[in-house]
Order: structure tokens, then sequence, then C-alpha cells
């Protein structure tokens, strides 16, 4: 066992979860419960069965996440999961159209999982619903994968970590970079010493985010379940300032982009730098330039991530407007070791730079990530094998939670002290708070997972 997964394996034993040991956020093996509880029956599949999937929310991501699993050849979709009854139709003729068979569809994400017939669900729902559905999920005995950020809050990633090991749920996490052949090939570098001793690590979403205007409260649009769409969030009035997409920019449903594209690139800050537990102290500052909008997010925004026992800091920064690139990137990562530095550039593709005068080093760039992690969820499945997960259910927690953090710091507007065993602020009545939320009844989270 080497040193970096001791460190994890360490902490969340010792931590407020004490009765789980977690799996290396690389998911390079299966490490099970201290006290074991009871597990649900696991399915057996065949080499011939197919994987039977719904999606859940169906009206953006999910749109990718149906031609994904309809992709493979062991595994299909039955049933389609969304509020808006307008958008369902719609996308079930769209499927009947491309595939030449009928879809289920529902409005009550209930009814799915209370058919045991279903054996998985993919979440591409709103943030504030993620981690809700993958827990009743777990319970409901299916494995499930996840769109980024996997939770709304900090809170909430322990307690999907505990459900997917009391049920024995797969549950991948939607950070494909961690299937891109790419990238497992540059943080390979990264883990080797490539660019000698890493102890930077930077995030940068540069996304073209124009102004949204203020549209006002109207009417509840005909077939939208707007009870169901807010779940556990409050019961505002009915706003297109919010559906369909522009909840990512309102606190109570979104977290701004470092927790839309920003997970991608979070993940792979902690995964590169090699770091296992969130950060002894965080700073975050920025605020709207741009627009005169409704959204409540920052604009720009920059966070650092400062890990002083293991002397690295990982700096993230958001940009909505005109920008430069640095050496390509606009979404991607940057490391920084004492030899050279190795930068991300979107998806699948890496390039090295060494020395004062940035020679060039090795490089790579590669498609079909997206295709890759469904797979790799797909063989986690029918093997019952977490152990082989490239996006297991500690990424969600660890990488969604480092965004949470930097936009805790950011609405306090100071710094802020961590402690990274116990996964609360030090001696911080207010930020604390902000590491959970109050549920809109009787969309709770379960006091006993």
């Amino acid at each position: 066992m080497n040193t970096s997964r001791r460190k994890f394996i360490t902490a969340a034993a010792t931590g407020a979860m004490a009765t789980i040991i977690a799996p290396s956020a690389f998911g390079d093996e299966a490490l099970r419960s201290i006290n074991q509880p009871d597990v649900v029956p696991s399915t057996a599949f065949g080499a011939n069965d197919r994987v039977r999937v719904a999606v859940l929310g169906i009206n953006g991501r999910g749109q990718n996440h149906i031609e994904e699993v309809m992709r493979q050849n062991d595994a299909e979709v039955v049933a389609l999961c969304d509020p808006d009854m307008v958008i369902l139709k719609q996308r079930a003729a769209e499927f009947e159209k491309k595939y030449g068979k009928k879809v289920r569809v529902e409005q009550d994400f209930r009814k799915i999982l209370d058919d045991k017939t279903i054996d998985a669900v993919t979440i591409a729902a709103p943030n504030h619903w993620h981690a809700l559905l993958t827990i009743y999920a777990c319970q409901a005995g299916k494995d499930v994968y996840v769109e980024k950020p996997a939770t709304h809050n900090v809170v909430e990633g322990r307690k999907m970590i505990e459900a997917a090991y009391k049920y024995n749920r797969i549950v991948q996490h939607g950070v494909q970079l961690r299937s891109s052949v790419a990238i497992r090939e540059a943080v390979q570098h990264l883990q080797d010493g490539l660019i000698g001793r890493v102890y930077m690590s930077r995030g940068l979403v540069y996304r073209w985010r124009p102004d949204i205007g203020n549209k006002g409260v109207s009417k509840v649009p005909e077939g939208l379940d707007y009870d169901l769409w807010c779940g556990p969030a409050p019961m505002a009035p009915f706003t297109r300032n919010l559906v369909h997409y522009n909840w990512h920019w309102h606190w109570n449903y979104g977290n701004g982009d470092v927790g839309n594209q920003g997970i991608h690139e979070t993940d792979l800050c902690m995964w590169g730098l090699g770091v296992y537990s969130l950060p002894e102290r965080i700073t975050s500052m920025g605020g709207k330039f741009l627009f005169d909008d409704c959204k409540e997010v920052p604009e720009i925004q920059t966070s650092i991530y400062h890990y002083p026992k293991e002397k690295k800091i990982i700096q993230f920064e958001v940009r909505n407007w005109c920008t430069n690139l640095e050496d390509g990137a606009g979404v991607g990562n940057i490391f920084y070791g004492d030899k050279g530095y190795l930068v991300v550039n979107g998806y699948g593709s890496y390039a090295t730079y060494f020395g004062e005068n940035r020679e060039k080093g090795p490089s790579r760039s590669e498609d079909g990530e997206l295709t890759l992690h469904f797979r790799n969820w797909l063989d986690a499945i029918k093997a019952r094998d977490m152990s082989i997960q490239h996006g297991p259910v500690e990424s969600c927690h660890l990488a969604s939670a480092l965004a949470h953090l930097g936009n805790i710091s950011y609405r306090l507007g100071r710094q802020l002290n961590f402690d990274p065993v116990a996964e609360k602020f030090i001696s911080d009545e207010d930020a604390n708070r902000m590491l959970t939320r109050e549920y809109r009844e009787p969309y709770t989270m379960p006091e006993k997972i």
C-alpha cells in the first residue's frame, strides 16, 4: 500500500464516518466497512444479460446518458423520468424513432425506484437532487451513475459513501476524465515524477456565460410538476430564471461554474496532485463584474486550497467572459513540478514542458472518454466490484466538496480553517451551518441510511 493511499484510508477511518473505510480515490482496491452492515443481495448478471437502466433527468445531459447506455451491447434504457411531461413525451418520441422501440415514461422518480425490474439509474437532474436520488436509489437496490457535482453540499457526500457501502451498490461519478486514456497516462506521468515533485495544481473554467437577464415570476407551465422539480429546495415562485438551465447560477439549486463544469477539474486537481482529503485552509474571492442579471453566483472567482502538511496547493479560477487561454487550456488543468509543468486541455489531451525554456515533452490526445466511463460503470456492475471503478463514490464526495468549500469561503467573504478528518470548520458556526442545508418535506435526507 503506497503512502498516499494509506493517508486517505486513515483519514476515512478516523473521520466522522468512522464506520466506513473507503477505497482509494482511484478505486484500485475495494476495502470493506469495519462493522459490515446488512447488504442488499446483489443482482447476478450472466454474460449475456442486459443491465436495465432508467435515466432520471432528460432535458440536457440525460440525452447523452441515453446515447451512451444504448451504445453498449449489454445494457438498455427501459425508462425515462423527468418532472416535465412535455420533455418526457418529446424524448420518448425521439427514442422510438432512433431505436425502433417504445420506452416507458414516468414523471415521479419514486415509481422508477419501486420497480424491481430496473437494475440501475443514471442521474442528470439539477444539482440539488443528485445526492438524494443517489441515496434513494441505493436504498432501492439500484446501481447509480450520477452526474457532477454528485452533491449540492459537503455533508451529502459522506451520506452517499455510506449508502453505497451499506447497500453494496456501484455508484459511478460522471467525471469521465478518469476514463480518458490520455488523461490516465498524464496522471501516471505525474505520479512517476516526469515533471519532478508536483506541488501545485490549477483548475481552469473559462466558459462563455452571457447575461441571462431577469424573467420574473410567471405561471408554472403545463406539464411540469414543479413540486418535484424543487424537491428538497424551497418551493419558490416559478420563474424561467431557473427552469430548465439557469438554476446553475442560483445557490438553492446549483453551485456556480466551479460546481458545474469545474468538478471535472477539481477532481483532476486532487487526483493529479495526489491528495486524498480536503484542505486545511480555504480562501475564495470574486464577484459579479459584468452583468446586472439575476445570477446569484460569481462571474469571476478565484479559490485557493492549501494543504500545509503535504506542502501542496490548489488554485481554481472561473472566468465567464472574454479571456486569454493558458497554453491552449481554457477548460482544463495545469500541474507544476520542480522540473516542468503539465497542461490538460479539455477532456482528452495533455502536453508537458520542461525547464526555463519550456522545452516540449510527452503529449497525447485521444477522444472517447465518456463511452469508456459508461463501459467502466457497467463492467463494475456486472462484476459487483467497486475496485475496478474509475469514478468511485469517494470521488463524488471529494471533488464536489472541494468546490463547495470554495463557495462557502466566497459567500462568507473570508479565509476559513478546516479540519479534513472531522470534515468541519474549526470554531466557525456560520461556516459549519453551510456544510448542509434545510431539506423541504418530504424530500429529506434520511436520518438512517
